[in-house]
């Protein structure tokens, strides 16, 4: 099995599922070989190992004595994953012990509000219990893969097999860039990546290759809903015949990301569970977050129990008692066939018609930290799919996915879809869902070789890059041409480019709407104002030397790649050495949906721009004090009202401010204007895609401090500048900040005299409002400044005085269960929160309005049972807020999860954002 000439033995294809890794195989050298599973040894009880086609995607942390080490063997050294069980046995444990068990990290990959490389899972679990990440834990499970591979077939190593890897179809960047990051940490750096719906159509391709002709004869389009534990995928693929019969099969539509799947499934299962459990519980019952996970798991079992083939009739699902009460304190609750098939049928496939469209919004379900889909009715998600990709409705259906093991459920989608045409589909069979991408990931691969039949017709359009200024110069190069084939690299040999190294460069592309006959060649030249084609949203970077000699041009070619996922990959490839190699990548997917953010510059940005430089250009010009003074009312006087300056704009006058940064030391006039404009025009630190750079350029100002520092107007003004700008600032940067803070609170007599003079003064109100908006410090640095905001309202208190407005503002924000850019897994713990509120109880809410709003955000509902307050507290809280007559929207925040509106968003964050900036967190 050896590799011959550095050559792979094998194809591989990896299934890193929600809920299970599958891995499949096929010999390389052998056009006839079968596609086999490979049965991954695993541990299914204490002491015992077997083999077996699925992993379950699971990492169970045991206590420590938890587990003899008799009873974790593995035929080979376990190297690879530590602390940590794997296998079927981690199911078992999970479902005993509450709060241990890791799960669903797939999901995690995709949700942007946390922070996907910190140690966050088990989400919620206690402090003792040992964390990992979501891209960690995936790892893991790659790098047990590659362990037992090696075991079994030590001669021919799984890195350097010819691997693919499968994703969601609906995986953005960000999560793809994970999964790769995953497979580089398990010791994979060299894998392809495949989308899972058109994985498990390979498979079907795959299977019926000698019948394919018939098969597919009144074939025109095929949907393949892919529903898996996690997610919910829809593609579309066109079929059409070419002269002699053969279907030619292209991929023509891919559906949103939707985190809905079977989890959603089994949490709904386990609320009803729950519900019953608490029927003979005095006050009711109310399980953690561990125990609720815990009891999805049992729910889940319950769950394929009762929609199997020849099902019983009910199930008995219990919940062990923890710790002593182990047994004593189990509680059981019966669920029925009937009941599981009118949840899961009706509840996620009802009935629904073509016209109706999927309920939008940000107040899914987030019981784990997850936002799942708001609707959970995968019907109306899959009639909105359609609603927006035009042309003849499927005729043909294949599904994959472990949920449609379900004879009901198969049947439910079938017959909507049906309806909807007005007559029957053709249904594509699927034999075995659980392993159909595995093994279509491996179809893939010996498509790639021409071994297998292939989805084709590469690139639907053509792309060009646009030479000169977008919108100045009409020209544009061809560097993919329509029709090249997916993941084949092309490299534009006859064309060279200056490329700037260090500094901030945007690439423009463009896109033909409508190609008929012969398509442009690569690296010709069209004319965009000549014929049909559409300019694409910029992507703006800064390209760095490996060797560090940045700020310099180089002479480049372009060599690009449409991949399989969607992405065309740029490489600027140095011309004197093709080792060096900048990527770039465009999301291409949905430019119908997204066109290209032509914002509106105001014409008088150059007078604007020509202002700045005479305040603070390197040439020292004769500027009166007033003129320094009004520089904000001359440029509205221009620009029209700042409020009105939208991102694009704010960011160019924010790079003519850093232009011209040391001009700010010319007074301290001079240094407050520049704080202040620079601070507001950078606000909130993202939502452009140049502005970490700019966070970067920034930052290197922070060790000098400020020039007049013996000004308190330009200490303020530098604090407020941070405080701007705090949603891009890094944790550690945040966390240097923090020691400035809390120098200034704590700092003595003695120490203020030995202060250095970089280490700028700032006052209460300056710390109070800048420590308050640093939402990426760890939960416990919140905690210690919301202590000490609660002693200032105590104080106040008995003094018989007013509790301060800013400190309460600064509470709410401190303690707030729903953070703005932090990462949710660092919100101050809600036992804590549930004292602050109990201090905010005493206050009078109709003296003290402030109170009210704290009140309103520290109980504020996310649906995360580890971040939300008790319901008993929620209640009182809720009924205070009525009986002052609080605002609707706060009484709302309370009793649902619902999203803050523009006035609520300006008074939690201090000052509205700029407009065409939405903050969804």
């Amino acid at each position: 099995m050896g590799n011959a000439a550095g050559k792979p033995a094998f194809l591989v294809g990896i299934d890193l599922g929600t809920t299970n890794t599958v891995v499949a195989y096929a010999a390389a050298g052998d056009a006839q070989a079968g596609i086999n599973l490979f049965a991954i040894e695993q541990l299914v009880a204490p002491g015992e190992v077997g083999a077996r086609p699925l992993l379950p995607s699971l990492r169970y942390h045991p206590a420590a004595g938890e587990l003899a080490a008799g009873d974790l063997p593995l035929p080979w050294p376990q190297q690879e994953v530590k602390h940590a069980v794997l296998g079927v046995l981690a199911r078992q444990l999970g479902a005993q012990v509450p709060g241990r068990l890791v799960s669903s990290a797939k999901s995690w990959l995709s949700h942007a509000n946390v922070d996907r490389q910190a140690p966050i899972l088990p989400w919620g679990a206690d402090a003792d219990v040992a964390k990992v990440s979501p891209v960690a834990a995936s790892a893991s499970y790659l790098a047990y893969v590659r362990a037992a591979w090696n075991h079994r077939f030590p001669h021919a190593p799984l890195e350097e097999q010819e691997l693919v890897l499968t994703i969601p179809a609906s995986f953005d960047e960000g999560a793809r860039a994970l999964t790769l990051a995953a497979a580089r940490m398990a010791g994979l750096p060299a894998l392809r990546l495949v989308e899972e719906p058109q994985a498990a159509f390979y498979d079907f391709l795959q299977r019926r290759r000698a019948t394919l002709r018939e098969d597919l004869s009144n074939t025109r389009r095929i949907l393949v809903c892919d529903v898996g534990g996690g997610t919910t995928d829809f593609s579309l693929i066109d079929v059409v015949f070419d002269d002699d019969g053969t279907p030619q099969l292209t991929r023509s539509s891919v559906g949103n990301h939707l985190i809905l799947g079977g989890d959603n499934m089994d949490l709904a299962l386990a609320h009803l569970v729950e519900t019953r459990m608490a029927a003979g519980v005095e006050g009711g019952m109310k399980l953690s977050a561990a125990r609720l996970s815990q009891l999805m798991e049992r729910c889940r079992a319950a769950k394929e129990l009762l929609l199997s083939t020849d099902a019983p009739d009910s199930v008995t699902v219990t919940l062990l008692g923890a710790g002593s009460r182990l047994i004593g304190g189990s509680r059981s609750a019966d669920v029925t066939r009937e009941e599981v098939a009118a949840m899961v049928v009706d509840g996620f496939f009802p009935k629904v018609e073509l016209g109706d469209t999927a309920k939008k919004g940000r107040a899914g379900i987030v019981a784990f930290g997850l936002p799942y889909a708001q609707d959970a009715a995968i019907t109306r998600h899959l009639a909105s799919f359609l609603q927006q990709h035009q042309g003849p409705l499927p005729d043909t259906l294949l599904l994959n996915g472990g949920v449609f093991r379900a004879d009901a459920l198969a049947r439910r989608l079938a017959e909507t879809l049906a309806h909807w045409r007005g007559q029957p589909l053709t249904i594509l069979h699927n034999d075995n869902p659980d392993v159909a991408v595995a093994r279509g990931a491996v179809a893939y691969a010996l498509a790639r070789r021409g071994q297998a039949p292939r989805i084709g017709g590469g690139s639907p359009r053509s792309y060009f890059l646009v030479l000169g200024e977008a919108g100045k110069d009409h020209r544009a190069v061809c560097i993919l041409p329509r029709g090249s084939a997916s993941g084949e690299e092309i490299r534009l040999t006859e064309r060279l480019f200056a490329l700037r190294l260090g500094r901030p460069v945007r690439f423009h592309l463009a896109t033909s709407l409508f190609e008929s006959g012969t398509p442009p060649k690569l690296g010709e030249i069209v004319d965009l104002n000549a014929g049909e084609y559409l300019r694409l949203p910029p992507l703006a970077s800064v390209l760095h030397a490996s060797d560090g000699n940045d700020k310099r041009e180089i002479t480049v070619q372009l060599a690009t790649v449409m991949t399989e996922v969607g992405t065309l990959e740029v490489h600027c490839v140095a011309e004197a050495d093709a080792g060096q190699r900048w990527l770039l990548e465009f999301q291409l997917r949905g430019e119908e949906e997204t066109q290209a953010e032509t914002s509106s510059v105001p014409p008088r940005v150059k007078e604007a721009i020509e202002k700045i430089e005479r305040i603070f250009g390197g040439k020292a010009q004769k500027v009166e004090t007033k003129e320094v003074r009004q520089l904000r009312q001359h440029l509205e006087r221009g620009l029209g009202g700042r409020e009105s300056w939208d991102t694009p704009l704010l960011r160019q006058l924010f790079d003519a401010l850093m232009l011209r940064a040391r001009g700010r030391r010319r007074s301290a006039e001079h240094e407050r204007v520049w704080l202040n404009l620079a601070g507001y025009c950078l606000r909130p630190g993202y939502g452009d895609a140049l502005d970490p750079w700019r966070i970067e350029q920034l930052w290197a100002l922070f060790d000098a401090g400020v020039q007049h520092h013996k000004d308190n107007q330009v200490c303020a003004e530098w604090w407020t500048l941070w405080r701007r700008v705090a949603g891009g600032l890094s944790t550690e940067q945040q966390l240097r900040l923090l020691d400035d803070f809390a120098f200034n609170l704590q700092a003595d007599a003695a120490q203020r005299g030995s202060r250095p003079v970089t280490l700028v003064n700032g006052s209460d109100d300056d710390m109070l409002r800048l420590g308050a908006s640093l939402e990426r410090i760890p939960g416990a640095y919140k905690a210690e400044v919301g202590a000490w905001l609660i002693k200032r309202l105590q104080k106040a208190d008995k003094r018989g005085e007013a509790a301060d407005t800013n400190t309460l503002w600064a509470l709410a924000r401190v303690g707030a269960r729903q953070p703005f850019h932090g990462s949710a897994h660092e919100v101050v713990d809600s036992a804590i929160v549930a004292d602050w509120l109990h201090v905010l109880l005493v206050l009078d809410w109709k003296k003290t309005e402030p109170a009210a709003f704290a009140a309103a955000h520290l109980a504020r509902m996310t649906g995360d049972r580890s971040r939300d307050i008790a319901d008993d507290l929620r209640a009182t809280i809720l009924a205070r807020l009525k009986a002052v007559g609080a605002p609707p929207l706060w009484q709302t925040m309370v009793s649902e999860v619902t999203q803050l509106d523009e006035t609520a968003t300006r008074r939690m964050l201090g000052e509205a954002l700029p407009p065409g900036l939405k903050l969804i967190g």
